[in-house]
């Protein structure tokens, strides 16, 4: 592996972390160390980013961005998503947002059962719908219609309706640039878990790169990550230092569909197995709990 892969790229801000960072209280009370302002640079031509010194879970980077381009707010729609089977049969099936569907959403006074989890308006709602634009289509749209445009840019955080999200957004808005070659994208991320959440926002909008650029037919180039407070929480730094001691291995390569749509409607008829992540290798996974 080359040392100027991403891999070691967010390794060395992880180190940095642990050396420089500022020690935080935080709402959830656990209590972090962070720097403010670290990106790095993907580049998509080298194979796929997915962590190799965890374990990434990969299905759930698929299902939660499948869900988020429906347009989903409720938790047990992922869980569809995820498992392949009707809610009606998924009563004890987490997902990655049961914990703040169970939390925030509650406080909210959200509705929450075995049928419905809903968490408000959190990412698909402002992808589909912010203040009644389809963010989604026009990106695409856009694209096809004026590549070199320089208003590419989709939002999640819609400061009106924050307060009516169980969790409001971490990862705040993405634009993406067609160059001479191909498609890149650049991601702010305000708030970044960077043990837990860092590398699955990077698959995931990896991931979305990959979709567009395939409803676009073109390659893909690049993925730039910026952060805002990017921070270890305090029960998360034993975990981070095992992480440190493994070398990263060779990137998979991705399978996907030929993506013909991005209507709400087609994306629901893509199956989570068919994105497919080819000669993945990688250390064992590491747990850590979430704070929520």
């Amino acid at each position: 592996m080359e040392k100027n892969c991403w891999e070691y790229d967010y390794l060395d801000i992880l180190s940095d972390i642990l050396v420089n960072g500022e020690e935080n209280l935080d709402r959830t009370g656990v209590g972090t160390i962070s720097v403010f302002g670290p990106q790095y640079t993907v580049n998509l031509k080298d194979g796929f980013p997915a962590v190799t010194t965890k374990k990434l879970q990969w299905k759930s980077v698929v299902s939660e961005l499948l869900w988020m381009l429906e347009g989903e707010t409720d938790e047990r729609r992922l869980a569809e998503i995820h498992y392949g089977k009707p809610r009606e049969q998924l009563f004890d099936k987490k997902t990655i947002w049961t914990d703040n569907a169970n939390n925030q959403g509650v406080k909210l006074g959200l509705e929450n059962n075995n049928i419905v989890k809903e968490l408000g308006k959190v990412y698909g709602k402002q992808y589909r719908d912010f203040g009644g634009v389809d963010q989604i289509t026009r990106l695409v749209n856009g694209l096809q219609n004026d590549p070199k445009g320089r208003r590419h840019i989709v939002s999640a955080w819609n400061p009106p309706e924050l307060n009516e999200a169980a969790l409001p957004p971490c990862h705040s808005w993405y634009q993406m640039y067609v160059g001479k070659n191909g498609l890149s994208c650049k991601m702010y991320q305000r708030s970044n878990d960077a043990f837990l959440g860092g590398f699955f926002n990077v698959a995931s909008y990896a991931l979305l790169t990959h979709m567009v650029a395939s409803y676009l037919d073109m390659p893909v180039d690049k993925f730039i990550h910026t952060m805002g407070d990017m921070h270890i929480y305090n029960n998360h730094i034993d975990q981070v230092k095992e992480q440190l001691s493994r070398p990263p291995l060779t990137h998979p390569i991705l399978r996907i569909p030929k993506i013909e749509s991005f209507d709400i409607d087609y994306i629901k008829t893509l199956d989570v197995n068919d994105f497919i992540l080819e000669n993945y290798e990688h250390h064992p996974a590491i747990s850590a709990p979430m704070a929520i």
